[in-house]
Formats: structure tokens, sequence, C-alpha cells
């Protein structure tokens, strides 16, 4: 089988005897091409033309971020009718890896790569359903608002050579919630699958499957009943005060999620609209992607076949 390696060159866990290590592995069951990533939405452009190509499997070496590139790659434009489209597979590679870890990915970089072997022998795959937030097809989460702001901060914090860890990401969000203009109350509307709205949200998170990311190893249920082969979750908060702010978080750790007169749990949508009155941060699978006063999310079921 022919097959794409895209690499991030730049993925924070793997060395490159690792990656000498697994290509050698990839090698021996696969005819494959190797293609390191150099920009921003470059897997997606090389995803893109293996798809066109014929490549049969492109696997992603690397964080969530180059999943979700390869993911967009393969579909869009939207694959016509009867076309096949290339399988995924994941060797994490990044500092979180959400969507391997909630597919039971090992999260050593050879291991997965021997996981992988075995589903090729096999044949073993996986259907997922994804999420997509207006053109942009996401695999875990998407977020409007004070989380996107929370990355954005982050993503600047990283460009001035800052090395992304669980303390950066913690310091980052204390600040961010602090300077949010107003915590009383949020600007947020939110409909779903054409039912009433519900108003003044101070936060939203759209989850495609649960845990929703991990503090270190411990992990965070925003919407702990999220499936990968169901709709979409979301989570919101109506009031960002600070006493019941800290309540919520500290439920995230639980495995019933959030609760309490403040919380907004919706469960297997198959589509949200949100709007505010000015442009917020945009957020999917953990990469900002700017501002906007509205955006919607559907849910696209069995989008993919991922080989382990």
């Amino acid at each position: 089988m022919r097959a794409l390696v895209v690499l991030n060159p730049n993925a924070t866990t793997t060395s490159l005897r690792t990656r000498d290590v697994l290509l050698s592995a990839l090698s021996n069951d696969l005819d494959i091409q190797v293609a390191e990533t150099t920009h921003r939405g470059h897997a997606t452009e090389l995803t893109r033309k293996a798809r066109a190509d014929g490549v049969g499997l492109v696997v992603s070496v690397g964080g969530d971020g180059t999943v979700n590139e390869v993911v967009n790659g393969l579909l869009d434009p939207a694959p016509a009718a009867g076309e096949t489209i290339p399988d995924v597979a994941i060797i994490p590679g990044g500092s979180t890896n959400v969507l391997a870890r909630n597919l039971g990915i090992p999260e050593n970089a050879i291991e997965a790569t021997g996981l992988l072997l075995d589903a090729l022998r096999t044949g073993r795959r996986q259907s997922i359903g994804l999420g997509r937030l207006d053109d942009r097809y996401f695999t875990f989460t998407a977020g409007f608002g004070l989380d996107a702001d929370v990355i954005k901060a982050v993503e600047a914090e990283r460009e001035r050579g800052r090395v992304s860890t669980v303390q950066l990401y913690v310091r980052t969000a204390i600040r961010r919630f602090f300077a949010q203009p107003e915590r009383r109350h949020g600007v947020i509307e939110l409909t779903a699958d054409g039912g009433l709205p519900v108003r003044e949200l101070a936060v939203v998170i759209v989850t495609n499957c649960t845990p929703w990311t991990y503090l270190g190893a411990r992990p965070l249920r925003p919407t702990p009943f999220s499936d990968l082969n169901a709709g979409l979750d979301v989570f919101g908060l109506t009031s960002l005060r600070l006493a019941p702010t800290l309540v919520h978080l500290a439920q995230l750790t639980t495995r019933r999620g959030p609760r309490g007169r403040a919380v907004v749990s919706l469960h297997d949508r198959k589509e949200i609209v949100l709007r505010a009155p000015e442009p917020l941060p945009v957020q999917v699978d953990g990469d900002y992607i700017g501002e906007r006063t509205e955006v919607t999310l559907t849910s696209v079921p069995r989008a993919v076949r991922i080989a382990y």
C-alpha cells in the first residue's frame, strides 16, 4: 500500500532517533513517502495532493494540530459520490494528543507504530465522526470565546519562544480569565438543532469526544457523555464569577462533569449556531483560527477511517 507520512519536525515528544526507527518499521510494510511540514496548513496541502494521487493511507506524526490539518486535507473539497479517500493513522508526537488518547493509541511513538502495523496486517479500521465549524473540520473540540482566547494568548507566547507546557496554559488561562471584560454574564447566544436560543453565555466549548483535554495525566470532562460515534456536545457557562467557576473547574476532573445553575449542557446535537455582538476568538482542536461574530458547527458522522 502507498502511504504518505506527514511529519511535523517541531513535534515536542518525538526525537530524531525515534522518527528514524518508526519510519524504518513502516517502510517494511508500506511504500512510504515522507514529507515534513514547514508552515501552518502545510499538512493539509500535502494530504490533499496525496488524496488526488490515490494514496491509500496518510500517517500523521505530530500533535493534534497535525491530525486536524490531515483530516481537512482529506475532506476538503468534499469527496465526490463513490470516491474513496485515504485512511488515517496517528502516531502521537505532540504535548497532549487528545484524539489519540481518546482512541486508546499509545502515547509512545514506537508502541503506536507497532499498533498501526498490527492494524495494517489484520485490516483493522474504525470509522469516526467529526465536527465542522463553518468550513473547518475538527476532531475533538471547537471553542468560541474564553477558551479560544487562552489558546490565542498561548500561541503568541510560543511565537516568542516559550515552550508549550501545562504550566504555560494554566498561567495564561488565569491571566485571560481575569482579563475578561464582563464576568457576571456573557454575550454569546446559542441555538441547537433549531430550538429556542440560550442567551448570555460567557463560555462555550463544543466537543466530539471525552475527555476534552488533559491537565498532564488528568483527564478533563466538560461533556462526559460526548462520543465520537454520536453528535456534538456542548458545555457552556452563563457566568464567570470566581467562586462558582472554581467549583466548575474542579468538577471537570470528575466523571460526572460540571453541574449547577450556571452550567449549560447539551448532548448529541447535529447543528449548533453561536452568535455574539462583537467578534470573539475561535479555536478548533487547540488551534486559534481568528475572530468571528457567528459560527455554525455541524456533526459529520463516519467521516474518516482510522487505522490503529
